[in-house]
């Protein structure tokens, strides 16, 4: 092994994420003379990007190299880690036609990037190029790591372990710590005094244990506190966006038991309790921001403007430790220095109540010898259940990906729990039809046209 690792960015054109992880990469001591590859389609967005990683290898002192790609091949030549984070299609035109499309039949969403019909067709878009991805590392960096940062996490890290189970990944979403902080928050603890243990699917993994260490050593059960202060109105508090106020997930604590650990404005569509045609008052009373994730791309498109100015302009670039685990994993994997992370990979078993294949995400050690699962076991029976109608259409997006048999696509729109309790099967028929021709090139070539599926 050599002296420094090679970590390569593909998708590297997203300045902001790609930022946030150099920035932490560098700041460990182990990791400070990196060589960093930058790989983006977009020149421009690849130029602004490396300019931010020199910049914060000169502010932090670092003797890190940063090369620029345009091939993908040659950009992981070699590599140790591959950190991917991309989004086919972008906000123009396939975001607005997933929203948009469907809201001719009725159907609304909130972010539409992991399950729904936006979900399915995100994942069309997307598993193919991470294949390729997978195609290139086998052909230059056999034994690099694959971090995955693509929605839809779950879809794309099991249609990774289907075609290319060799390849070395794990799916990361900063859901699981993220809510966390959020939950201490709320009860007024600090962060550092909360224990946990999680463990599901991604964007529907729930809390098993959520606990505070207390003066003696031992450690109480929050549960009953965080249903006090929501019967009380004293939680959820005011978060980072005003339009979330985060009130989904409370209800479903009193009603499972357990809090999930993705926000509310996702798990107001991965279930048909909460956006209903003609129940405006459910959308009041739990605060469900329709059309949300669009909302979010054309802010962060005006952000970005602004602070690539900034970046390019700026002598040095203020360094903060993010919540992301890439820097964990890589600094672990290198220095064999432990840690545990929350990671998506293949579920073999560690969730026994799960299917054996599909992508659980579970606590997982890392260390010198790679990205670790624990052993879970069975999950309680009600989450068992909830999460089986998100893993139907999971598998079924998988399945149609990998057998390039079309009817697949509708039959995991008909499986969708959102998608069922709002349309009835001529109109998921009809919808799924109208998608597949309107995002036309993005999606791959099997799937295109109107070749209508049609019932027997």
């Amino acid at each position: 092994m050599t002296s420094t690792p090679k970590i390569t960015f593909i998708g590297a054109g997203s300045t902001v994420f790609m930022k946030n992880i150099i920035g932490d990469v560098l700041q460990r001591p182990a990791l400070a003379g990196a060589r960093i590859a930058l790989m983006d389609i977009n020149p421009q967005r690849l130029d602004e990007s490396a300019i931010v990683a020199r910049k914060l290898a000169s502010t932090l002192g670092a003797s890190a190299t940063v090369e620029t790609f345009t091939d993908q091949r040659k950009a992981l030549d070699g590599a140790h880690f591959v950190v991917v984070a991309f989004q086919i299609g972008a906000y123009e035109p396939c975001t607005v036609t997933d929203f948009e499309v469907p809201k001719k039949y009725g159907l609304r969403q909130t972010i539409a990037d992991t399950l729904g019909v936006g979900g399915i067709m995100r994942g069309l878009r997307t598993v193919p190029h991470l294949w390729k991805i997978c195609e290139d590392m086998l052909a230059v960096c056999p034994n690099a790591i694959m971090l995955q940062y693509v929605n839809p996490m779950a879809i794309n890290t099991w249609a990774i372990g289907e075609k290319y189970p060799t390849i070395k990944q794990v799916g990361l979403c900063h859901s699981v710590q993220g809510t966390a902080m959020e939950l201490a928050h709320d009860l007024d603890i600090p962060y550092d005094e909360i224990r946990y243990r999680s463990a599901g699917i991604n964007h529907m993994a729930f809390y098993l244990a959520f606990e505070h260490r207390q003066p003696d050593g031992s450690y109480r059960n929050l549960y009953p506190d965080l249903v006090r202060a929501y019967r009380e109105g004293r939680a959820p508090k005011p978060g980072w966006n005003p339009r979330c106020p985060n009130k989904v997930r409370y209800e479903m604590l009193t009603r499972l038991g357990y809090f999930v650990t993705e926000s509310s404005e996702h798990f107001a569509e991965y279930t048909p309790y909460f956006i209903k045609e003609g129940r405006e008052d459910l959308i009041e009373k739990f605060g469900i921001p329709l059309d949300e994730y669009p909302k979010r791309c054309i802010e962060q498109v005006a952000r970005w403007k602004n602070q690539a100015e900034e970046y390019r302009t700026a002598e040095k670039i203020e360094v903060k430790q993010s919540k992301e685990y890439a820097s964990s994993i890589i600094n672990s994997v290198w220095t064999g220095e432990p840690s545990v992370i929350y990671g998506n990979v293949r579920n073999n078993g560690c969730i026994t109540s799960l299917p054996n294949n599909c992508a659980a995400e579970v606590p997982c050690l890392v260390d010198a010898s790679g990205i670790q699962p624990t052993h879970i076991g069975d999950l309680p029976p009600q989450l068992t259940a909830l999460i089986r109608t998100n893993i139907n259409v999971q598998e079924l997006t998988v399945k149609a990906l990998l057998t390039e048999n079309r009817e697949h696509i509708y039959h995991a729109a008909m499986m969708d729990p959102h998608t069922a309790a709002e349309l009835d099967l001529d109109q998921i028929w009809s919808l799924v039809d109208e998608l597949l021709v309107t995002h036309g090139d993005w999606l791959p070539e099997w799937a295109r046209g109107n070749r209508k599926v049609q019932a027997a």
